[in-house]
């Protein structure tokens, strides 16, 4: 079992950052490949970002690339997004999501891969 906390949102205007950190309790946080998923109000939940549990393989939704950044620190328990560049459309609640893999490389894309969930951290991009 794996919980996830995250926090770092809050409001910053067009153009800011942030930095959203998602801690994870529970000894098998290191076999997990780690994702962060958005949801805007009235839409459904996106992909931004995902890793594997090495922190070796990353992938971003196309939104993302070249803004976001997503890494870990294993010997934390911690997951990070740092958003650059941000746009009022960015806003969103976002959540972190984590799951066991069996290969090495694995960081799905799909919200339905991942079993555990955080509760969200919200993210407000004034215009």
């Amino acid at each position: 079992q794996v919980q996830l906390v995250e926090s770092g949102g809050g409001l910053v205007q067009a153009g800011g950052s942030l930095r959203l950190s998602c801690a994870a309790s529970g000894r098998t946080f290191i076999m997990c490949a780690v994702g962060w998923f958005p949801q805007a109000p009235g839409k459904a939940r996106e992909f931004v970002a995902a890793i594997s549990r090495s922190g070796g393989d990353t992938s971003y939704a196309d939104s993302a690339k070249g803004r976001f950044t997503i890494s870990r620190d294993n010997a934390k328990n911690t997951a990070y997004l740092q958003m650059n560049s941000l746009k009022p459309e960015d806003t969103a609640v976002y959540y972190c999501a984590a799951s066991r893999g069996q290969y090495s490389d694995w960081r799905p894309v799909l919200w339905y891969e991942y079993a555990y969930w955080g509760q969200g951290t919200q993210v407000t991009v004034s215009s």
